[in-house]
C-alpha cells in the first residue's frame, strides 16, 4: 500500500508540474493561440453602369431591391447551417421551383436517416463492412431507391428549408450569397434584420436588377447580364476568375453588356471578415468603398429608334395583309456617314406563335444576318470601273440584251438607250444592269460576242471583291459589337456569276454593310466604322445628371477610296437622280422630300432560304433593298432598308420606298423639334460643371508650366 501510495503520489506530483508550466510558463502563448483570428479579404459586387441614348435619355438603369444574404465560414457545420436554415424559412417565404430531384433525394435521407438505411439490405450491408462496397456505392444506391411516394413525405415547409439551405451551400466560403433579392416585403427585411444575431452568417442588404426604360426596344443588341444565381457562365468561368472576378458575379452575356463589361461591371467593395481559428465570421469592416460602373452614352437616338422601330411593325402588317407569306421580316440602319455613329439600328420579325401573329425585336439581324441586295450596290459597281481603269466618269455604254450561248438573254428592265447608249449617271437613275455588266467584264478581260461563249480572268472575282471590300461589302463592318457577320461569298466561279455579282444578285451582305457602304459615298470616300457607344462617362450619385466625360469614341476612318478628282462626284449625281430627276427609280416616294434625298433602289431575285423553308423547295423571291442619305448636297444622315422575301413571282412590293421615306422624315422631324426646343436646365448645368472643372484643370497645368 506504501508503495501504491507513493507512485500515485509521484504521478500527481509530475501533472501538477506539468500543469503549472502549461499555466505559468505557456500560458500566454496559449492564451494566443485560443484568441487567434484571422483576417480574410472578400469583394462584393456593385451595380453595373447605366446606359443612355445620345441625348441623355436613360435606356438601361439599375433597379433596387431588398435582399438576404448568407455568408458561409469556411468550416461551417452543416448541422448548424440547416438549423439556421430552418430558422430563416419562419421568416421569409422563398420560392422552391429550384429545388432539384437530387436535392429533395439528398433532403430526405437526412431527415429519415432510418430509412435511409432500411434501403440497403443486409448482404450488402455485410458486402460494406467487408469493404466489398464503398460509403459512396452504398449512398448511390439509397439516392436510386428514394421512391416518388417517398418524396411526397416531404412536407411544404420542409421544402421551403431545403430551397433555403440550397442557397446556403451554393456560396462560396466568406463570399456573400443571395438567398433572396425578388419580392422581398417590407416586413420581411425587417423582421429578418430584427433577428440577425440569432441567424448566424445572414444578412440583410441592398441588391439590384436591371431595368429597361424601354421595354423591348432594341433588347438583342443591348444584350444581357447573368443572374445573381448562375453567377459567371460556364464556358468562361476560368477567364473571369483570372481577372478577379468571383464566381456568383453578374456578367455581360451578350452584345453590348458583354462587349463593354470591363467599363459597366464597376470597382467593388472591399471587405475584411475577421475569423476565429473556427472560421466564424467575428466582425466585418469596409477597407475600401466600392464604385458602381461607368456609364455608357449610346450614339443612338431612342426617339428615333422607337419610332423606326414602330414604321417597320406598321409596313409590315400592311404588307402582310396583301398576302405574301414568305415575307416575315425588315430592317433600318441610319447612321452619321461622316463620324459613323450609328442613330437607329431597328428590325422587326414576324411570327405566328400559337395560331396568333406577334412581331418581336430582331435589331441584331442587321449586323447578324445577309442577302442579296440587288442594284442598290451598283455605286460600287461604277467607281469599282472607275479605280480599275475600265471605265471613265460620263461615258457611254450601250444598254442592250445580251445574248450568250447557251443562256438566256440578260438584260436591263427598262427600255434601252439608243445605239449612243447611256451614261453612268443615267445608269444609276434608272438602275440600268447592262451597263453593270459590261463594266463587270471589261474588269475580267472579256469581250461581248452576241451568241459567243463569255470568257473571264481568274481574277475578275477577287478583284471586285476586293474593292467591294473597300466600302464594307462582304466585310465586317469593325461596330463595336461581338458577333457581327461578314456575309456570304458565292462559291460558284461560272463567268456569268461575276455579271450578277456586278448587279448584287451573288454574294450576300448585312444591313449595316450596306449602310456602311452609302456612307463611304455620301461622305466622299472615307469607310468610317460604326459605332454605337458614343461616350463613356464616370458615375455619379445624382440620378439626374450624366457624369463628366471619360472617355469619347473617336471617328475612326477604316481606310480611305483612292478616286481622282470628280470619280465620287459622279456617283453622288447619279444618286441624287435617282431621288430627284423625273426617271428617277425612287422619284415618286421622295421627289417631295424637303430634305432633298440621294438614294439608290435595289430588287433581288433568289433562292428563298428562311425558316419556313422546305427540304427541296426552291421558291424564288424577291428582296427589295433602299440606300440613301440626305441632304445629297451636305449628308447628315445615311439609311438602309432592307426588306428580305418581300413578294413572290410577279407580284411587287414597295415596302422598302414606303419605310425609307417614313424613317427618313421621322429623323428631320425630330431634328427640327429638337432645334426649338430648349435643352434642359439639368443637361446644361452638366455640361457647365463638365466645362468648368475643364478649364480648372487647363489653368492647375499652366501654373505648373
Amino acid at each position: 500500500m506504501n508503495m501504491l501510495f507513493f507512485v500515485v503520489f509521484l504521478l500527481f506530483s509530475a501533472l501538477i508540474f506539468r500543469l503549472g508550466i502549461v499555466q505559468i510558463v505557456q500560458g500566454e502563448d496559449y492564451q494566443r493561440k485560443i484568441e487567434r483570428t484571422e483576417d480574410v479579404t472578400v469583394n462584393t459586387s456593385v451595380p453595373r453602369g447605366k446606359i443612355y441614348d445620345r441625348y441623355g435619355q436613360v435606356v438601361v438603369d439599375n433597379m433596387p431591391q431588398n435582399a438576404i444574404t448568407y455568408t458561409r465560414a469556411s468550416n461551417a457545420d452543416p448541422e448548424d447551417m440547416m438549423k439556421t436554415a430552418e430558422k430563416l424559412a419562419q421568416l421569409i417565404e422563398k420560392e422552391t421551383d429550384q429545388v432539384t430531384e437530387r436535392d429533395k433525394k439528398d433532403f430526405w435521407i437526412t431527415k429519415h436517416p432510418k430509412k435511409a438505411e432500411a434501403k440497403i439490405t443486409d448482404a450488402e450491408w455485410a458486402d460494406y463492412k467487408e469493404d466489398k462496397l464503398s460509403e459512396d456505392e452504398i449512398y448511390d444506391m439509397q439516392l436510386d431507391r428514394i421512391t416518388e411516394n417517398d418524396l411526397k413525405e416531404l412536407t411544404d415547409a420542409e421544402l421551403e428549408v431545403l430551397a433555403i439551405y440550397r442557397e446556403f451551400t451554393a456560396g462560396y466560403a466568406q463570399t456573400p450569397q443571395i438567398v433572396k433579392n425578388e419580392n422581398v416585403t417590407d416586413v420581411e427585411y425587417a423582421v429578418v434584420s430584427e433577428n440577425l444575431s440569432s441567424l448566424p452568417g445572414v444578412n440583410t442588404t441592398t441588391d439590384w436588377e436591371r431595368s429597361y426604360a424601354y421595354d423591348g426596344t432594341l433588347k438583342t443588341v443591348l444584350g444581357n447580364i447573368s443572374s445573381s444565381k448562375e453567377g459567371l457562365p460556364k464556358e468562361m468561368a476560368d477567364f473571369y476568375l483570372a481577372r478577379g472576378y468571383s464566381r456568383n458575379d453578374r456578367v455581360g452575356k451578350s452584345y453590348l453588356e458583354y462587349q463593354y463589361e470591363d467599363v459597366l461591371r464597376g470597382q467593388k467593395t472591399k471587405m475584411k471578415n475577421v475569423t476565429d481559428k473556427s472560421g466564424n465570421i467575428l466582425d466585418s469592416e469596409i477597407i475600401t468603398e466600392g464604385q458602381r460602373g461607368k456609364d455608357l452614352v449610346l450614339t443612338i437616338d431612342m426617339d428615333l429608334q422607337t419610332a423606326v422601330e414602330q414604321i417597320i411593325e406598321e409596313e409590315l402588317r400592311k404588307s402582310k395583309s396583301s398576302y405574301h407569306p414568305l415575307l416575315d421580316r425588315a430592317f433600318v440602319t441610319m447612321m452619321d456617314p461622316n463620324t459613323g455613329e450609328v442613330l437607329a439600328m431597328a428590325g422587326k420579325k414576324y411570327e405566328v406563335v400559337d395560331g396568333k401573329a406577334e412581331i418581336y425585336d430582331f435589331a441584331l439581324g442587321n449586323m447578324t444576318t445577309s442577302y442579296a441586295m440587288g442594284s442598290a450596290v451598283k455605286g460600287a459597281t461604277i467607281l469599282t470601273g472607275y479605280m480599275t481603269g475600265v471605265n471613265k466618269p460620263g461615258e457611254y455604254i450601250v444598254d442592250e440584251p445580251l445574248k450568250f450561248a447557251g443562256t438566256n438573254p440578260k438584260s436591263s428592265w427598262f427600255n434601252r438607250g439608243g445605239a449612243f447608249g447611256i451614261s453612268d449617271t443615267y445608269a444609276l437613275m434608272r438602275s440600268s444592269n447592262v451597263y453593270m455588266f459590261k463594266t463587270a467584264m471589261e474588269i475580267g478581260g472579256a469581250s461581248y460576242v452576241p451568241n459567243g461563249s463569255l470568257k473571264i480572268n481568274d481574277d475578275a472575282f477577287p478583284t471586285m471583291r476586293k474593292y467591294f471590300s473597300q466600302f464594307g461589302l462582304g466585310v465586317k463592318t469593325g461596330i463595336d459589337l461581338p458577333n457581327e457577320q461578314a456575309g456570304y461569298k458565292g462559291f460558284i466561279d461560272q463567268p456569268g456569276k461575276i455579271l450578277d455579282f456586278s448587279i448584287g444578285q451573288f454574294d450576300t451582305y448585312t444591313p449595316l454593310q450596306l449602310a456602311q457602304y452609302v456612307s463611304t459615298i455620301a461622305n466622299g470616300g472615307y469607310r468610317m466604322q460604326p459605332h454605337i457607344v458614343k461616350e463613356i462617362r464616370e458615375p455619379v450619385s445624382s440620378t439626374n445628371t450624366i457624369g463628366p466625360i471619360a472617355e469619347e469614341i473617336e471617328p475612326h476612318v477604316l481606310n480611305t477610296l483612292k478616286l481622282e478628282p470628280g470619280w465620287i462626284e459622279q456617283v453622288q449625281e447619279g444618286f441624287r437622280l435617282v431621288a430627284q430627276a423625273s426617271e428617277g427609280t425612287a422619284t415618286k416616294y421622295f421627289g417631295d422630300a424637303p430634305y432633298k434625298m440621294a438614294a439608290k433602289t435595289g430588287t433581288a431575285e433568289g433562292v428563298y432560304d428562311g425558316p419556313l423553308k422546305k427540304k427541296g423547295e426552291h421558291q424564288m423571291t424577291w428582296n427589295v433593298t433602299l440606300v440613301g442619305y440626305a441632304p445629297y448636297d451636305n449628308p447628315e444622315v445615311a439609311m438602309a432598308v432592307v426588306v428580305p422575301w418581300a413578294y413572290e413571282g410577279s407580284s411587287s412590293s414597295h415596302i422598302n420606298h414606303d419605310i425609307g421615306r417614313r424613317a427618313m422624315d421621322k429623323y428631320f422631324e425630330l431634328k427640327k423639334e429638337r432645334a426649338s426646343q430648349k435643352p434642359a436646365q439639368a443637361v446644361i448645368d452638366q455640361e457647365i460643371v463638365t466645362k468648368t472643372d475643364t478649364e480648372n484643370s487647363e489653368t492647375e497645368e499652366l501654373k505648373d508650366e
